[in-house]
Parts: structure tokens; C-alpha cells; sequence
């Protein structure tokens, strides 16, 4: 029985993530659905149980081909986001070491002084920070824990904030690690980032997700999922209003896991200041130098746009960070705030806080490369390319619905990307009317099932980042994930049936559809959640 290219090549995720759901145990589900994918390739192939052992590690079936764990951990992109993880769980360890979390804490409850506006702003440090969805979940989730857990915000609520502006932002914002693997995938010599601009305003799901989110946390009401955790916190901190905002710097300096206590009153805001805008600066700069841009010889020398769009983020992310992570060494060396032992020391409580989220890491990559080794991108791109005809209307929809269905399954919206933009431009050739809408529709899909997905790396980040269980963040944010999946879907049939009006009209059209839709929404689960 041959299961490459069928149904059976979504069976191993499928079971992950049910496992995950069921057991709310990742790392075994995980491994499950590697060895079932492992065991359906070696049975395809007829290779028996070497065949199986083969997969599992390192099978390496020509020179664009290799699958298994070896392969996964050996792969140059996936050991640069490695590397950067490291690095990111490094400098938030020394931003606590250093005290800059505590003197961030006590500068911020003066000027933030409601659980309403500590939630707005995480979401609004999550919006600034739209270069990578990586750096935006650890750097939100180090920056805000210490600032929520001083006003009752579950672990829960503040991983949603921050998968909500995660990839959400990225994929809404031209200049980011998205766009420029968005605008990779465009063929036919076009412009990528012309073409990923254009796509913007029809992404609804990035755009309601950031509305709904802004929503909930100003009308103050959360699903069923999310209030239990709430409630549970509450029993555990019963402390009076008065005294939120004097937590001690012990307290505060536990940003990080396992990142040790700082002495009162040694940091000050700059020691949190400074180490970031670094981490942004030079990433940015990280990532146009891997596009060439500082390679000024070159005759075919790349402007900034161009050389973004033509980006490698995991090697830019990696170059960008070390210098940042150096430059912030040496701040706090001749500042004398920290010693070499102490500094030293957080290289290795930085990598000990990110063991868990490398292990959800490598074992999703893994399951992904079982998923592609069974032909999963082949068999869904053929249902997409065989529903093309007669369905012009409704085809935005539909992608959606299958760009999302993907993501979710495989864990991964880059890889979705891949598959399905190639289809959209091949379908609707240039001049098409559909054609935005449609590539729209699949990076919004993508974005929907990435947010959703319990092994999709960005979820794991924000868990990561929030110091939350991950099955439990998984479970609270899918109803909010959900409505707003309805509500966009609903908006690609609205665009696809008003776009014989024109382009701008058919946007307006959706959109106020959409923002009339979501009122009623948030007005009726107000009055009932």
C-alpha cells in the first residue's frame, strides 16, 4: 500500500496533535507522530526495518532530500534559529542578572497601574516589535512577565498577547523575516515585496486578530478556557490592590527560567533598554547584510528593500544577535553592574531556559520533515489546483480555509507559503483581478493555522516566552483564534463575490462587513461569556 501523496501523509500530524490535546504531554506526541511518519515511509518504500531506522535518523535520498532527526538538527537554517534562541535566552538571563527586568518593573508601575493597560502594553511592545516573530516572543515575554504577574495576568492570557502580535504583525509588516520569505516564494521575476504590500490590506485575519485581541482586553471578558486559569490564580494570589506593584526584586528578577536573583536597586531601566534596542538594531542590519547589502563591490549591489526581501533571517538573526550580545557584555562589564563569573554564568542559565522549547523545536521540524518525505505538500496542492475551476468567486474562501487546514497540520506558515503561492500566482496570472485577494487569503490562512497549531514553532515560542505550559496555551487561545477565523473567512467571501466593483471597493466592502460582524460578536459574547 503506497501512502505517499494520499491522505495518509496528514495522518501523522493529525495524531500529534490529537495526542497532544488528549495527554497534554508534547514531547511524547511529537515523538509519536515522527515514528508513525518513519514507519508509513518505510512501509511506502518496501525498505523494512532499516528502512524505518534510516528515516527516523537521517535518510538522505539525494542532494535536495534528507529526512529524520539528524537531519533536522544538522540543517544550517534550523541550527542559525537554534543558535539565535540561545542567544535571546542568554541576553534576557543577563538583563536579569543585571537587575534591568527590576528596575523596568518598578519604573513601569507608575505609569502602569491597571491590569487592563499592563495587557495593552504587552500588546503594544508586541506591535513595535515586527522584525522577526521569534525575537517578538521572547522579548515581549522576558520584558512583560514581570510587569502582568504584578497585576494578575495569567501566564495564559499573556502567551495569547503575545502569539497574538507575533506573527500576526509580521506578516502585515514589509520590513520583517516574513515578508522576505513571503516575497522568496514569488516566481516569474516579480517583485516580491511590491506584491506582499499589495496583499496587506486583504489580510484580514492578521488585521482581526490584533482588533479582537485590543478588544477582549478592553471590554474585559475572556472565554470559558482562559477565565478557569484566571480564576485559579486569583485563589493562589489574594493579595490586596494596594500592594500590587510591591513585589519584591527577587521576585521581579525572575523573568527568565532558572535566571538567579538580583541584588535590590543594582539595575537600572537601561539595563533592559539598552541590550534591546541592540537586539533590534542589529538584526535588522544582520539581516540586509545577509542580503548583500553592504556588499558594495559587487556590481549587482542590493538597495535596502531588495536586499531585505532577498534576506537569509536565520543566518542575518544569528550574526545580528552575537554583536548585539557582545555590545551588551561590554555595557555591563565597564559599567562594573555585572562580573565576568556572573555574566558567564548566564550563558548557561540562558541555554538551560530554552532546553524545552529546542526539544519542541527539533521533534516539530522532525514531524515535518516525515509530513514532506510522505508527499503532504504534493497531495494538498493537488486538491487546490483541482478545485481552481468554476469556484472564482469563492476561491479566496476556500484557500483560506486550506492554507489554514496545512498550517495547522504541519506546524509550519513558511512552509505553507511554499506550497500554495506558487499555485496562487500559477492560477491567477497577472491582471487577474483574484490574484491579491487569493495571495492574501493563503497568507492569512497560513498565519490562522501557524496560530493555532500546537507544534508550530511560533506557538512554542510564546509559550516559551510567557512561561507557560504549552498544551495549556494551546487549549485557551483557540477559541479566540477561532472566532476571528470565522469572522475572516466570511470576509473572503464577501471580497471574492464585491470584486467585480474594483479592488478598492471590494476591500471596503469586506472590511466593513467584517468590522460591523466582529461588533456584534464582542458585543453578544460581552453580554454572555
Amino acid at each position: 500500500m503506497n501512502m505517499i501523496g494520499t491522505f495518509w501523509s496528514l495522518v501523522p500530524s493529525i495524531v500529534a496533535i490529537s495526542l497532544a490535546l488528549i495527554t497534554k504531554e508534547v514531547y511524547s506526541s511529537l515523538f509519536i507522530g515522527v515514528v508513525i511518519g518513519a514507519a508509513f515511509y518505510a512501509f511506502s518504500m518496501g525498505t523494512g526495518l532499516d528502512g524505518f531506522i534510516a528515516q527516523l535518523l537521517n535518510n538522505e535520498v539525494d542532494d535536495d532530500h534528507a529526512y529524520g532527526l539528524i537531519h533536522c538538527l544538522s540543517d544550517s537554517w534550523n541550527v542559525g534559529i537554534l543558535i539565535f534562541l540561545v542567544i535571546l535566552g542568554t541576553m534576557v538571563a543577563l538583563m536579569n542578572k543585571a537587575g534591568g527586568s527590576s528596575a523596568f518593573g518598578k519604573w513601569a508601575v507608575t505609569r502602569v497601574r491597571t491590569k487592563v493597560s499592563a495587557q495593552l502594553a504587552a500588546v503594544i511592545l508586541g506591535v513595535l516589535i515586527f522584525i522577526d516573530d521569534y525575537f517578538n516572543c521572547l522579548t515581549v515575554g522576558s520584558v512583560m512577565k514581570p510587569i502582568t504577574d504584578r497585576y494578575g495576568v495569567t501566564k495564559e492570557k499573556l502567551a495569547y498577547l503575545i502569539d497574538s502580535t507575533a506573527a500576526p504583525v509580521c506578516i502585515i509588516a514589509p520590513i520583517s523575516s516574513w515578508a522576505a520569505a513571503v516575497s522568496g516564494f514569488v516566481t516569474e521575476g516579480e517583485n516580491g515585496i511590491a506584491l506582499f504590500c499589495q496583499a496587506i490590506p486583504f489580510n484580514f485575519y492578521a488585521f482581526f486578530t490584533i482588533i479582537f485581541m485590543v478588544a477582549t482586553v478592553v471590554l474585559g471578558f475572556d472565554y470559558k478556557a482562559m477565565k478557569s486559569y484566571e480564576k485559579q490564580l486569583s485563589q493562589t494570589q489574594k493579595k490586596p490592590e494596594k500592594d500590587i506593584g510591591k513585589v519584591s526584586d527577587a521576585k521581579m528578577s525572575a523573568a527568565g527560567q532558572g535566571v538567579v536573583r538580583v541584588e535590590p536597586n543594582k539595575g537600572q531601566v537601561s539595563d533592559l533598554v539598552v541590550p534591546i534596542f541592540l537586539l533590534i538594531v542589529f538584526s535588522i542590519l544582520g539581516m540586509i547584510y545577509s542580503g548583500g547589502f553592504f556588499d558594495v563591490a559587487n556590481e549587482n549591489h542590493m538597495d535596502f528593500v531588495n536586499a531585505f526581501a532577498g534576506s537569509d533571517a536565520s543566518k542575518g538573526l544569528v550574526i545580528g544577535s552575537m554583536v548585539a550580545l557582545l555590545l551588551s557584555l561590554s555595557w555591563f562589564l565597564v559599567r562594573r553592574v555585572l562580573s565576568f563569573d556572573d555574566a558567564m554564568s548566564c550563558l548557561i542559565k540562558g541555554f538551560e531556559s530554552m532546553v524545552p522549547a529546542i526539544l519542541i523545536l527539533t521533534l516539530a521540524w522532525t514531524l515535518k520533515s516525515m509530513t514532506d518525505s510522505l508527499g503532504a505538500a504534493d497531495y494538498v496542492a493537488g486538491i487546490v489546483s483541482g478545485s481552481a475551476a468554476g469556484l472564482q468567486m469563492m476561491l479566496p474562501a476556500i484557500i483560506f480555509v486550506i492554507a489554514a487546514f496545512l498550517a495547522f497540520a504541519t506546524g509550519t506558515s513558511w512552509g505553507t507559503f511554499g506550497i500554495l503561492i506558487p499555485i496562487c500566482i500559477a492560477v491567477f496570472p497577472v491582471g487577474e483581478p483574484l490574484r491579491i485577494i487569493a495571495i492574501s487569503a493563503c497568507m492569512a490562512g497560513a498565519v490562522c493555522g501557524d496560530h493555532v497549531s500546537p507544534i508550530s514553532d511560533t506557538t512554542i515560542m510564546a509559550s516559551a516566552g510567557a512561561q507557560c505550559k504549552h498544551v495549556n496555551h494551546v487549549t485557551t487561545q483557540l477559541p479566540y483564534a477561532i472566532t476571528v477565523a470565522t469572522i475572516s473567512f466570511c470576509a473572503y467571501i464577501v471580497a471574492g463575490l464585491a470584486q467585480p466593483l474594483g479592488m478598492v471597493a471590494s476591500c471596503c466592502i469586506a472590511w466593513g462587513f467584517a468590522l460591523i460582524t466582529m461588533s456584534v460578536v464582542l458585543l453578544t459574547l460581552r453580554k454572555f461569556v
